[in-house]
């Protein structure tokens, strides 16, 4: 049975999560403290077959490095970012009073659709709005997707940042994830889950 961790990691608090089946593991969004990470992952004994990302803001890629050469494995990013990872300017880092941080280039683009690694089967989904490369990833027979900094519980993502945009960002939830059923549970990039239903009943932006 297909499982998710939420790991709250780095200066932000920024969710990273695990999803894992049979010894085998996708990473979304590593934003800092590789140890803790390092230590769930020995703990389950996982063999991380990808790490994902949802865009390439500097909270959530703090641990995208060491992530990646711990566990030889592919990093995946839309094309629209694919060089943000290694200039501070363009993730933000440069921006906060945090430290520059630079990965190495992304190993593979996400487009969207239907993407198989390893033994995960899941749907890109482009939401751009919060940054140009934003992107959802959709578990519909688990009914879970995660959002990255999209859409909160009860808000959205900001837009103030290189690359925002609010009208776009209004835009993907509607049309992107307002699409999906109200059950569908949303994992967002910080804070709790929450579903497209309560979103769409509660959610003061869109009401």
């Amino acid at each position: 049975m297909l499982k998710i961790t939420r790991l709250p990691l780095g200066p932000l608090a920024t969710n990273a999560y695990i999803i894992y089946e049979n010894h085998h593991a996708l990473i979304i969004d590593p934003g800092g403290d590789f140890d803790k990470l390092q230590e769930f992952i020995s703990e389950r004994d996982l063999n991380v077959e990808a790490i994902l990302l949802t865009h390439a803001h500097f909270d959530h890629i703090g641990a995208v490095e060491e992530t990646r050469k711990a566990y030889q494995a592919p990093v995946y990013l839309h094309e629209a970012e694919s060089n943000w990872l290694s200039d501070p300017s363009l993730n933000g880092s440069a921006l906060f009073q945090i430290g520059e941080i630079k990965a190495a280039p992304a190993d593979h683009v996400l487009e969207p659709g239907i993407k198989e690694i390893g033994t995960f089967t899941f749907e890109v989904r482009h939401t751009p709005g919060h940054s140009p490369g934003s992107v959802s990833f959709v578990f519909r027979n688990q009914r879970f997707t995660i959002g990255g900094d999209t859409l909160f519980q009860q808000g959205m993502g900001r837009t103030d940042l290189p690359g925002g945009n609010r009208h776009e960002l209004t835009k993907s939830i509607q049309e992107q994830l307002f699409s999906l059923r109200n059950d569908m549970k949303i994992y967002p990039g910080h804070g709790l889950p929450t579903t497209i239903g309560e979103e769409k009943k509660n959610n003061p932006f869109f009401n």
